[in-house]
């Protein structure tokens, strides 16, 4: 029901480990997840974790439609209300025993502005609960892992920055992508 402000790169509250979600369908949790939805979509996010803006839990919420102004590209996400996280990564369906990671531009709303290249996993399973708490099992890969393990790192206190390898990699997306239209935050 209200846009919340969302916490910059350098604000300590964004390097802190998340809390568990303890307590499942209240009205504080969903009034928090509608906040967080409302957030997102004015922002042009593909997701957001509740430590972004300044809430101590772990809840992250993503999910684009198809196109996402921010990643125009990008293939849809489901909408999903995710907490207390736990990502697995996979070995492809056919390919090496172990996971493979792959490189792709990030952006971030705490980091507006500014793009990355940024190694992930390509598949993952994740499992959590929603907001009533019911499970949640999904495999993914491709753009919908990236999009969660980037979430999932908020919890943790990670920024993707902290992730990348190659800074001739990572600036302004108005330099990097000049003449494409991509809002960094609104």
């Amino acid at each position: 029901m209200a846009v919340r402000e969302i916490l910059l790169m350098g604000d300590a509250r964004l390097l802190r480990c998340a809390q568990p979600v303890t307590a499942f369908d209240t009205d504080e949790l969903h009034l928090l997840v509608t906040d967080m939805l409302d957030t997102m979509l004015a922002a042009n996010g593909a997701g957001l974790a509740a430590p972004q803006i300044g809430v101590d839990l772990q809840l992250v919420i993503f999910g684009t439609g198809a196109p996402n102004p921010r990643y125009p590209e990008a293939p849809p996400v489901p909408k999903t209300v995710l907490l207390n996280p736990v990502i697995t990564p996979l070995a492809p369906d056919h390919g090496p025993a172990t996971p493979v990671e792959v490189e792709d531009w990030e952006g971030c709303l705490s980091v507006p502005g500014l793009r990355a290249v940024v190694p992930r996993f390509q598949r993952v399973r994740y499992t959590g609960f929603d907001q009533y708490g019911d499970p949640i099992d999904r495999t993914v890969d491709g753009f919908h892992a990236r999009v969660v393990q980037h979430e999932c790192d908020h919890l943790i206190g990670k920024l993707y920055p902290m992730r990348v390898r190659d800074f001739s990699r990572f600036g302004f997306t108005s330099v990097l992508f000049p003449g494409l239209d991509i809002p960094s935050r609104k």
